[in-house]
């Protein structure tokens, strides 16, 4: 069986946006027991990750280390049609990942206790993110 849902999520701007209940309602709409789930972000300046769902603490501390890491309006980019976010915004999606694969058990997505599913947007304005959610199974 294969199963496509659609998502779309209004951002406020940077950060990281908890999409864990979306993806499941999306999983149970499928009626897959077994298989896995695709979770992609047709983007360039926002990514997916999976991370800690406990402690928001630590997606700031992400935040934190990320702006450090590729500062907003670093001289050494050139890009930067769209301000001074926007080449740091692609770096950033880069050194994350755009695509990822949950495995379904007894109709739920398998993550682990202290585990949800993120959006992380890069950009400093608001945007609006299209997801797709590809489920294999039966």
């Amino acid at each position: 069986m294969i199963y496509r849902g659609e998502l779309t999520v209004a951002t406020r701007g940077r950060g990281i946006y908890d999409i864990t209940r979306d993806v499941e309602r999306i999983v149970a709409a499928s009626r897959a027991t077994e298989g896995l789930a695709t979770i992609w972000i047709a983007h360039t300046s926002a990514s997916l990750i999976v991370c800690e769902n406990a402690d928001p603490s630590v997606r700031s501390d992400l935040e934190a280390f990320f702006a450090r890491l590729v500062p907003d309006g670093d001289k050494l980019f050139r890009h930067n049609a769209e301000g001074d976010d926007d080449m740091p915004a692609h770096v950033r999606t880069v050194l994350t990942q755009t695509s990822i694969g949950v495995p379904i058990a007894r109709g739920r997505l398998a993550l682990g206790t202290w585990q949800g599913l993120y959006l992380w947007e890069h950009r400093t304005s608001p945007h609006e993110r299209k997801l797709t959610i590809s489920v294999i199974g039966e």
